[in-house]
C-alpha cells in the first residue's frame, strides 16, 4: 500500500544496511520510493551506499550516487531501463480500459488515475493511485477479477507481459521483464550470487508479482 514507512521499519532498515546489501523491489515508481521509503529512512551515505532501488517491478534500477551539488533528488543513478514505447502504451491503456469496461470492472468511483504510464510499466489501478487500504483490500479479496483482467487483456498484447499486481492492479511490462529478471540482473550488478539472496515477498502465490522470484529459486 502507499502508505510512508514507519519509524520503527526504519531503525530495523538501517541497522541491515549495516550489516548487508538491500534490494527494495516494487511496482511503484521511483517518487514512490522517494516519498514512502527514502524521506523516511535517516540513512548515511555508507548505509545508502548498500540500497539498491528496483521500481515498476525491476524494469528500472537505481543505485546511490551522491550528487556534487548537494541535491538528493540527483542522488541516485538510474542503471538501466527497459521502458515501453509510446505506441506500446497507448495500445495497452486502450485494451486494458476497453476489456475492464466490457467485464465491469472500470469503477467510476475512484481516488486518482486508474491507468498509470509508469515508462517501463503500465499500471491498471481499479480504484485508483490513491485509494484507501480499506477499500482496497474489500474491491478483490479473492483476486479473481484481476486475475480476469489479467487473462482478458493478455491476448490482445502478445509482445507484453501482464499480470497480476497488488491488491487492486494489473501491471503490464516488456515480456519477460518481472521481478525475477530484476533479481538476475541485480547479480550481474553486484556479483551476489541468487543462492546469497534472500528474498522477502507478500505474494509469493502463483498468481502475485512475487511468484516468479520463488520459481527462480531464491530462497
Amino acid at each position: 500500500s502507499k502508505t510512508a514507512m514507519p519509524e520503527p521499519m526504519a531503525v530495523a532498515l538501517r541497522l541491515l544496511l549495516d550489516q548487508a546489501q538491500v534490494c527494495i523491489i516494487s511496482g511503484g515508481q521511483i517518487k514512490q520510493f522517494r516519498d514512502q521509503v527514502l524521506a523516511h529512512l535517516g540513512a548515511t551515505s555508507e548505509e545508502l551506499s548498500r540500497l539498491h532501488l528496483m521500481p515498476t517491478c525491476g524494469t528500472r534500477y537505481y543505485t546511490h550516487a551522491p550528487a556534487a551539488t548537494g541535491d538528493t533528488e540527483d542522488d541516485w543513478t538510474l542503471v538501466y531501463s527497459n521502458d515501453l514505447s509510446p505506441a506500446q502504451i497507448e495500445e495497452g491503456f486502450a485494451v486494458v480500459e476497453r476489456e475492464a469496461r466490457r467485464l465491469g470492472l472500470w469503477e467510476e468511483e475512484t481516488w486518482g488515475p486508474v491507468l498509470e504510464d509508469r515508462g517501463s510499466q503500465i499500471t491498471f489501478s481499479a480504484l485508483g493511485q490513491e485509494a484507501p487500504i480499506d477499500a482496497k483490500r474489500a474491491w478483490d479479496p479473492t483476486g479473481e477479477k484481476k486475475a480476469m483482467l489479467r487473462d482478458a487483456v493478455a491476448p490482445y498484447l502478445s509482445e507484453l507481459e501482464v499480470r497480476s499486481g497488488g491488491s487492486t492492479s494489473v501491471d503490464i511490462t516488456l515480456k519477460g521483464v518481472d521481478k525475477a529478471y530484476g533479481m538476475r540482473r541485480l547479480t550481474e550488478v553486484t556479483g551476489i550470487s541468487l543462492d546469497d539472496m534472500l528474498f522477502v515477498g507478500d505474494r509469493l502465490d502463483p498468481d502475485g508479482n512475487d511468484y516468479p522470484v520463488k520459481a527462480l529459486g531464491v530462497a
